[in-house]
């Protein structure tokens, strides 16, 4: 039987792990598919060779994928987001001596958001008062959740993160380099380079972002409209062969193997014994301190993290226009809706046996009970820090809610 080429694009990080199983453990290969696998340091180069079709289909950020159907800060190419490659997997990073003065203010190895953040606000405040310049974050791309997560935690703390901070785009291979040379105070940013950064002893982890929003989404496999409409039997292939590969990542039997596999240069490039480290979710967030675990920290497949939920899509969007990076209107909300595909996802994954949802979205909150087609499947504990809830049938109460709290802090 011949096999169908596809070439994919991904970013050298530690949830580039799913095609990576496809692709070396034979999942793809038993779905008819031959894949090519592209390291690319920077996701601007992911946008743009998935654009002018370099890439069939790529590792990438849930939020580009809406960006690029919206046309924000670039052309306008619709895409899909077929299936979620996972859940979590981020982290808010900041130097030894930005940790020093959170420190001074109340700031602790392992403590809340809040916590760590009400430290943050008065060292900024504190600065402030001293005639310093603003502190410099940096983030792997505008339309992140990185950027995201990053800007509702400083928010919900008080700093406006377009006032009180400066906000920089690093790719994630280049930050801890940045953090070593003084080039920022801090960064969010996935897996493995919190935790380099504080192996080369120049970093302190505050938070995992799965602190500020629970089973929070993250990177998708992502490809253009027009190419999922054409290639519709290779699509459905390649979501199998990654369902399949993600749940064999998210075996704690295989993570050694999948450590070794990813701390090939051609993958991530990083130690085997600190990726399998944080494959167990087991951080240390300083250059003293003992490894830690942290619950659900990066879920490959657990609590329904390969569903591309419309509600997701939604709160990506929801923080474009919170943000203003897009004007809200009916049409950009429904060309967010439609850029996630749970019914793409349901055809192809059908044969496999899962449970699947028969919800598109859902409120983003505490645990909530979905029903799927053998019963109920109960997802694990979300939910935001601060205590708010996604309804994603009323984002524009939910952005003007959003930004007068900024305004009353």
């Amino acid at each position: 039987m011949s096999s169908s080429p596809l070439i994919l694009g991904f970013v050298p990080l530690l949830d580039c792990a799913t095609v990576v199983a496809a692709h070396e453990l034979g999942f793809a290969r038993a779905e008819g598919l031959e894949l090519t696998l592209v390291r690319e340091n920077s996701w601007a180069n992911i946008r743009d060779r998935v654009i002018v079709g370099h890439f069939d289909a790529a590792h990438m950020l849930g939020p580009m994928a809406v960006a690029s159907g919206l046309g924000i800060s670039h052309m306008t190419v619709p895409m899909i987001a077929a299936m979620s490659l996972g859940l979590g997997g981020n982290a808010i990073t900041v130097s030894k001596a930005l940790w020093r003065d959170m420190a001074a203010h109340g700031a602790t190895l392992g403590a809340t958001a809040a916590v760590q953040g009400a430290a943050l606000c008065n060292a900024i405040r504190a600065r402030a008062a001293r005639g310093l310049a603003p502190l410099t974050f940096a983030m792997v791309y505008p339309f992140s959740a990185h950027n995201y997560e990053l800007r509702y935690w400083l928010a919900a703390c008080g700093i406006d993160p377009d006032v009180d901070v400066r906000l920089t785009v690093i790719p994630p291979p280049f930050l801890v380099d940045a953090l070593r040379e003084g080039q920022v105070d801090g960064f969010c940013v996935g897996a493995p380079w919190s935790s380099l950064a504080v192996e080369a002893g120049v970093g302190t982890i505050v938070l995992p972002t799965t602190a500020i929003w629970r089973l929070s989404p993250e990177k998708v496999l992502g490809c253009r409209a027009d190419w999922a409409q054409t290639h519709t039997a290779e699509l459905a292939a390649l979501i199998r062969a990654t369902t399949r590969a993600a749940a064999w990542c998210d075996d704690a039997n295989n993570h050694a193997e999948l450590a070794k596999l990813l701390a090939e240069p051609r993958y991530v490039g990083v130690s085997a014994d600190i990726l399998q480290r944080t494959l167990a979710g087991t951080l240390r967030l300083s250059p003293e301190s003992d490894a830690t675990r942290v619950s659900d920290y990066l879920c490959f497949a657990r609590h329904g993290a390969n569903f591309p939920w419309k509600s997701h899509a939604l709160w990506f969007y929801s923080q474009m226009v919170r943000w203003k990076q897009v004007e809200p209107s009916k049409e950009r909300a429904d060309i967010a809706r439609s850029t996630f595909r749970p019914d793409i996802y349901r055809d192809a994954v059908r044969s496999l046996g899962i449970d699947v949802p028969l919800a598109d979205a859902k409120i983003e909150r505490t645990t909530e009970a979905i029903t799927d087609a053998k019963g109920e499947v109960v997802f694990g504990a979300e939910g935001f820090f601060d205590g708010k809830v996604f309804d994603p049938e009323n984002v524009d109460d939910y952005v003007g809610e959003a930004a007068q709290q900024l305004n009353e802090t």
